[in-house]
């Protein structure tokens, strides 16, 4: 196998496998650049990135620029002498001449099946958008989002119990694996690049708070793919009497009742809660009241109550 000497660019713990692979097979893994760290939102105090610290544990600089285009990051790019660089969930737009710098170019880790789903959020709306398998791209970066030509490619399945938290996470892990093979065919000049079918193209806009508002109107089924495809950020949610309450592992019912869609069919500690939904039934297995934590709904009822005929906004 061909050492590669390596920057790797990425943010959140998608990249993290990312280097850890890189490192198990040997290459030399010149730098991380991150965003830099930013204060969480209730103590104010900084956390350093799960990549950051993985980094420092390995003994690998850390280069967290605000921005990344700057004559003076870019120098210090350039300073590095890398054969590739590797993006994983990065954050920044780099510039053209930071993308085709180093002389194997750069390469990306992209959560989905390309060209569909180009974008910021493509693990939460293949979930959301009920599609029945995901899987990661390796693409040769050019200068548009998403678009460069396609090395390599691994599927998965999705299904009703898949949420974006285990997705992002099997993802995460499938793509390191592909990124070890997709450098050495680079390396060596054997990867054949194809290139995107620009008709096939789809878009997956950042994911708001408000995308895990639930509608009661819609089928059961993609209630369950909202719900799952927003577990565990930003979580699906539903209104009641103002407050608002946070739903997890929903499974379809079938139910032909004539109760408007949002009615409180059922709650209590032997069913859960189950809500009347537009062609049918959603029992939803974990709730989040506002303030409290995470827990099962038949364990919320043992001391707590909805009343039944309730409706959800």
């Amino acid at each position: 196998m061909t050492k590669l000497r390596i920057v790797l660019m990425g943010t959140t713990d998608f990249a993290v496998p990312a280097l850890n692979k890189l490192v198990e097979a040997g290459h030399d893994v010149a730098a991380v650049v991150a965003q830099p760290d930013r204060p969480n939102q209730r103590g104010k105090k900084i956390k350093f990135l799960p990549v950051k610290q993985r980094a420092l544990e390995l003994g690998i600089p850390v280069l967290q620029p605000e921005k990344i285009k700057t004559p003076e990051t870019v120098e210090e790019l350039r300073s590095l002498k890398a054969d590739v660089f590797v993006v994983a969930a990065y954050g920044q737009i780099l510039s053209e001449e930071i993308l085709f710098m180093p002389p194997l170019g750069s390469v990306n880790i992209h959560g989905s099946l390309l060209p569909k789903y180009r974008g910021a959020a493509p693990v939460h709306h293949a979930i959301i958008d009920g599609e029945t398998e995901s899987g990661v791209t390796i693409m040769k970066m050019d200068i548009g989002m998403d678009t460069g030509d396609m090395l390599s490619k691994v599927r998965v399945p999705i299904d009703a119990k898949t949420t974006v938290g285990y997705l992002h996470d099997l993802l995460a892990e499938k793509g390191a694996e592909l990124l070890i093979d997709t450098l050495e065919s680079l390396s060596d000049g054997s990867v054949v690049p194809e290139k995107q079918n620009e008709d096939l193209a789809t878009y997956a806009d950042k994911v708001e708070k408000t995308t895990g508002k639930l509608d009661w109107n819609q089928t059961s089924f993609k209630i369950l793919r909202r719900i799952n495809g927003t577990d565990p950020f930003p979580s699906a949610y539903t209104e009641l009497n103002g407050e608002k309450i946070k739903c997890f592992v929903p499974e379809g019912l079938n139910y032909s009742g004539g109760e408007l869609p949002g009615t409180v069919l059922q709650a209590d500690t032997k069913h859960g809660l189950v809500v009347k939904t537009g062609d049918g039934a959603l029992a939803v297995g974990e709730i989040q009241m506002p303030g409290k934590k995470r827990m099962p709904s038949k364990v919320y009822f043992n001391g707590n109550s909805i009343a039944l005929g309730s409706r959800f906004e």
